[in-house]
């Protein structure tokens, strides 16, 4: 071979890989570290996986996007999510990608894990084949087989645990079942759980105890984990119901992290400086109690919370079978109309009306609100009301119909949203505007959570400072779970990685049309992985199943 072709060849070569210090590297933006620091103009460049260095980059990258004019910032973490099964459907993740956010934290009540005990393995379809699912590890172990385009993390639910132990049964523990629910947490935050969650507003949930949970957060506590929790009543016993999250922390040392804190019934709005003091008198007695809040006044739950407690024993198919009974009627309508002693009610909380309850569900009444609904339906025959639709509709739809209620206010979110120990979470799920995940009519936080906070909390009202809200989106979030290395912009960092315009920013998504992608989104980075390229969506799957260590 000629020689002077053999030096041409060399030096093409070797100037190609002198020139491609990086894979990646970001120019000219407005970068917001995640951590509170003012923003500075900077570079970012990454190799792999890893951030290498942010400032003045002088080499160059693989590929080079210009941030002029933009907000460059670490992937956001969605600390409560709903996506667990979702993302085997579709793992691209179109909603959450599309708000810049990289990471997702599920587990709420339930989990993806464990099935064991009296509840049966978890039958689900990725693609075209058939999994089973036993433990939290094993869902793990298929989203990373199976590809997602954000990085996924979750807590163990105390209803698996429950459930685990007790099947559907009301009745209270025996040590023995309260052993194997401490066994399966401790395997749960083995294979990886961030911590133990709970929704203890709702059966199972809502029968374990103060000492139960406690008991249970004493495993929690060996581990170093947290203890998130979806408390016990948002309404009339709110103050109560945060006092006791707050006592599990101060048993067992946990940290505990109170999800989508609020005032949700109309006779506490106002209150929720009373709220504050309570989570900072327990911050000054060294307890570490936090929050999060999603940026809308509406929550999105169930009609079949109307139902009082005690008619959901047993499971569904038995509450339907007391739904039908019409001589339990009476009773039922009785506490419902009246209430029960420590039973968060949403038919009181919304003062009983109709038109503040829109149907989400995928049924025929889907974005219908329920007065809307009561009037299409058939009239009740003499002696019957409003209530006895209500039960012939639950009973038609087998006893669930997701609903959204309006039932707290902007002035007490925003006063939680600004306090320091207070982050962002969704409690949404990974839809789609198109395919299988277009379906029923989702409450917008599912669409529009994190830019709605940028967009109207940040530059429309300025209640928030743009570094201030990105800390709430990022290590925050990231530092309250453990996540190491996520939710920052420094060397050494994972390379997720969120560039956005701070002057259009905004949500597009609403109550009675959900289905739209927000605005401002530029790139989305994750694991040093292009994922969103403007409005396209790459297809990349680079996100991976994050278990504790």
């Amino acid at each position: 071979m000629n020689l002077r072709f053999i030096f041409a060849i060399f030096f093409l070569v070797t100037g190609t890989a002198a020139a491609a210090d990086f894979d990646l590297v970001i120019r000219n933006g407005r970068v917001v570290d995640g951590t509170g620091n003012p923003w500075r103009y900077a570079d970012v460049a990454v190799k792999g996986d890893r951030v290498v260095a942010v400032g003045r980059v002088t080499g160059t990258g693989t590929r080079e996007f210009d941030a002029k004019g933009l907000v460059v910032a670490p992937g956001f973490i969605d600390i409560h999510s709903h996506s667990d099964f979702k993302l085997l459907q579709d793992g691209h993740a179109q909603s959450k990608i599309r708000q810049g956010v990289t990471t997702e934290i599920l587990g709420e009540g339930g989990s993806a894990g464990p099935y064991r005990g009296k509840v049966s393995p978890k039958q689900v379809t990725v693609g075209k084949t058939e999994h089973e699912l036993t433990t939290l590890g094993e869902y793990f172990d298929l989203i990373d087989r199976s590809g997602v385009s954000v990085n996924v993390a979750s807590y163990v639910g105390i209803g698996n645990l429950w459930r685990a132990a007790m099947g559907d049964s009301f009745d209270r523990p025996s040590p023995r079942q309260m052993a194997l629910m401490k066994k399966l947490l401790d395997e749960a935050l083995r294979d990886g759980a961030l911590g133990l969650s709970s929704q203890v507003m709702m059966p199972p949930g809502s029968l374990a105890t103060v000492d139960d949970v406690s008991e249970l957060c004493k495993v929690v506590a060996k581990h170093k984990a947290i203890y998130s929790t979806h408390i016990r009543n948002e309404g009339l016993g709110v103050f109560e119901a945060v006092k006791e999250a707050i006592e599990i922390g101060r048993r067992t040392g946990v940290p505990v992290d109170i999800i989508h804190l609020k005032i949700a019934d109309q006779k506490f709005w106002g209150r929720m400086n009373e709220v504050v003091a309570l989570i900072e008198a327990a911050r000054t007695e060294g307890l570490n109690i936090q929050a999060n809040v999603y940026p809308y006044t509406r929550g999105n739950n169930n009609l079949v919370s109307i139902i009082p407690p005690w008619a959901h024993e047993g499971g569904r198919q038995k509450l339907v079978e007391r739904l039908k009974d019409r001589t339990l009627r009476p009773r039922l309508k009785r506490d419902i109309r009246s209430g029960i002693s420590g039973w968060y009610n949403h038919f009181t909380a919304v003062g009983g009306d109709w038109s503040r309850m829109l149907i989400s569900s995928n049924s025929m009444y889907r974005g219908l609100t329920m007065d809307r609904v009561l009037a299409l339906r058939p009239r009740p025959k003499d002696g019957e009301d409003d209530l006895d639709q209500l039960f012939d509709l639950l009973i038609e739809e087998g006893g669930s119909v997701s609903t959204v209620y309006a039932h707290h206010t902007d002035r007490d979110m925003t006063l939680a949203l600004r306090q320091p120990w207070c982050s962002v979470g969704s409690d949404g799920s990974a839809y789609s505007i198109e395919g299988p995940l277009r379906k029923g009519n989702p409450h917008p936080r599912n669409f529009g959570t994190f830019p709605r906070v940028l967009g109207v909390y940040v530059r429309e009202l300025k209640l928030l400072k743009l570094e201030d809200a990105v800390r709430k989106m990022t290590s925050l979030n990231a530092a309250k779970v453990g996540l190491k290395d996520r939710g920052v912009l420094r060397p050494g960092a994972f390379a997720d990685i969120t560039v956005f315009d701070p002057e259009t920013i905004i949500d597009n998504a609403k109550y009675t049309e959900p289905f739209q992608y927000n605005e401002g989104i530029r790139f989305v980075f994750v694991n040093g992985k292009l994922v969103l390229d403007g409005e396209k969506h790459t297809g990349v799957k680079s996100g991976r199943a994050l278990r504790r260590k």
